[in-house]
Parts: C-alpha cells; structure tokens; sequence
C-alpha cells in the first residue's frame, strides 16, 4: 500500500474538517467577546451567514493573528487556547497544503496545551503506550468531553496535513478511540459533529483493507439526523466518503442532489453550506466519470 494511496484516502476526512469552520469561529467570537465585548459575536455572525467564500478566505487571516496574539500572552487560558485551536483547525481547509500543515501544527498544539489544562487526564496522550492511553480515554468524563472533542479534532486534522507520514498516520486509532469515548459520553454532541468525524475515520479505508464503510454510513446518517438536515456538508461528505467507497452512485447523485436543491441560507450554517453546495456541484460533474 503505497502512501500516495493513504495520501488520497486521509485527504477525504478534508471536508469533515471543512465542517469546523462553523465551529471554530463560533467558539472564538463566544470567548473573544468577553475580551472585546459586542465586536467579536458580530464578525462571527458575519462571516458564518456569509455566502462569499472568498471575502471570507481573505478576512480569516486577520482574525486569526487577533487570536494568536492573545494567545501569547504569559499565561493563555485553556478556553482561549481551544478556541485558537478551532480557528487555525478551520482555516486549514481554506489554503493551500503548505499553509495547512502549519496551521494543522499550531492547532493541534493549541489543542493539547489547552486540553492538558482542562484536565490532567488529557496531557500527553500521544506519548503513551496506546495500551495506557485506551486506559485514560476510558476514564474520560462527561465535564471533560469539550476538550477532549476539541483535541481529537485538532488531531485529525493534523494527521490529514501529514499523511504522507506513517508515523503519523500511526495514531489514527488514537484519534478514533478519543472521539469514539466524545459519543459514549454524549451521542448528540456538537449537533452530530463528533458522528460526521467518525463517519469520515471508518471510511477511510475499504472493508477489505480494515475499514467499516457500513459503521461509517451510520455515523453519516446520525450527523444528519442531528442537524435536521440542514448542515448540508454532512451530506456531502456522506456521498463522496461512503457512496464513492462502495460505489454507491444512485446514493452519491441522490444526496448531492438534495444538497443542491436545498436552501443555503440558515442562521450560522449558510458560509459552511455554500461551501458545501460548490462542492456537490464538483463532485456531481465528476460522477459518471468516477462511477
């Protein structure tokens, strides 16, 4: 197995992670407003019920220096060091890979540091035998389950900015065992985000190379019965993750399609859902091709 193949294969959790733009930049302007009072709810409500993409990928940047340099203050709290961690996770799906693998690094630090802060139980869980880390995991609680979402967050990511390196696509069972512990502790959590990453880590792989495309299907189907139906990415990753895989393309055609015909527009949804109607329309030139 070749890593240009696994490269392939990790690069198709991208758009799961495209998902945590809604995310991190909703947790960013929750935390920056206590700084910054009414400025930050108002630039985050801006950007995520935006429908210019590229306005957006522009304006990030400065938004991003503002976190960071809060974050270098002598001792940042483990809040504002999560929410740097969500927006720099987030922007890595807006640049190029070279810029990404920068940011993927950035926020995964931001993740642990703030993580390890939160809870003595989250620090140094890359650094122990995975025998002791499934042990620590299993112990993870419920008031510990936001940080330790947020870092099996950052950690996918990073993984995906590095997948040409086996060592670090290594601790993708890692990151499943943390997120799997997110959904034992709450199934619904972040509106079916923890499901749509699960459902991106069961399908990465064919069945017959050790993956559960079927686990991975149902872990699509309850990211999208969280939300409604109206995070339309949920769908799209469902079609081009799972249908793709097992080469599924009535599924594939019939879930973009539903992605292209609905509304976009919805309160702090409509940025990520334009994101994802540009893609279904990508991904619906390229079906018969595929298929």
């Amino acid at each position: 197995m070749s890593m240009n193949w696994w490269h392939k294969a990790l690069s198709a959790i991208r758009l799961a992670g495209v998902a945590g733009i809604f995310l991190g930049v909703s947790g960013c302007a929750t935390l920056v407003s206590n700084v910054t009072s009414q400025f930050a709810d108002n630039l985050s409500s801006a950007i995520l019920g935006s429908n210019d993409i590229d306005t957006v990928r522009e304006a990030i940047p400065a938004y991003l220096v503002l976190i960071d340099s809060l974050v270098m203050s002598e001792s940042p709290s483990p809040d504002l060091l999560l929410a740097a961690a969500q927006l720099n996770g987030a922007f890595t799906n807006l640049v190029e890979p070279e810029r990404a693998g920068k940011l993927s690094l950035k926020a995964l630090d931001y993740a642990a540091r703030g993580a390890c802060l939160k809870s003595a139980r989250l620090c140094d869980l890359s650094q122990l035998s995975f025998e002791a880390f499934s042990e620590r995991v299993a112990q993870i609680s419920l008031n510990e389950i936001d940080p330790a979402y947020q870092l099996a967050v950052a950690w996918t990511g990073w993984i995906q900015a590095n997948s040409g390196d086996w060592a670090a696509v290594g601790q993708l069972a890692r990151v499943k065992a943390l997120m799997t512990r997110v959904l034992v502790l709450d199934d619904g959590f972040e509106q079916g985000g923890a499901h749509l990453y699960m459902g991106g880590l069961e399908t990465v792989l064919p069945a017959s190379m050790g993956g559960n495309p079927e686990k991975g299907k149902a872990h699509f189907e309850r990211a999208i019965e969280y939300s409604g139906g109206r995070f339309l990415m949920a769908k799209v990753v469902y079609a081009e993750q799972y249908a793709k895989l097992v080469f599924d393309q009535a599924l594939h055609d019939a879930l973009l399609t539903s992605v292209l015909a609905d509304d976009p527009v919805e309160p702090n949804l409509t940025l990520i859902n334009t994101l994802a109607q540009e893609r279904a329309k990508q991904l619906m030139m390229e079906s018969n091709d595929y298929f």
